[in-house]
């Protein structure tokens, strides 16, 4: 009978920034509804930056890993992602 692979649990830091970025579209959508108060909406901005930055930082250790993996002898030597043009 055969072995059947299980699906590779995702990392920590992978789960984090899906559950940072879910949390964030979740206070978007809240915000965006309009019926909070000054200081629901300042403590909700606040609370987006904070996601956003982490987020952020998830991304970029992610492309870090990346340079690594392609030029283990020279990482910081990669060339950087480009944003694709909107």
């Amino acid at each position: 009978m055969a072995k059947t692979a299980a699906a590779p649990a995702p990392q920590p830091a992978v789960a984090a920034f899906e559950q940072s970025l879910d949390e964030l579209e979740q206070l978007v959508a809240r915000m965006e509804h309009g019926d909070m108060s000054l200081d629901d909406s300042l403590a909700a901005f606040e609370r987006g930056v904070a996601l956003y930055r982490q987020c952020q930082g998830a991304l970029d250790q992610a492309e870090l890993r990346v340079r690594k993996l392609l030029d283990p002898e020279a990482p910081d030597g990669a060339e950087p992602f480009a944003a694709d043009p909107p």
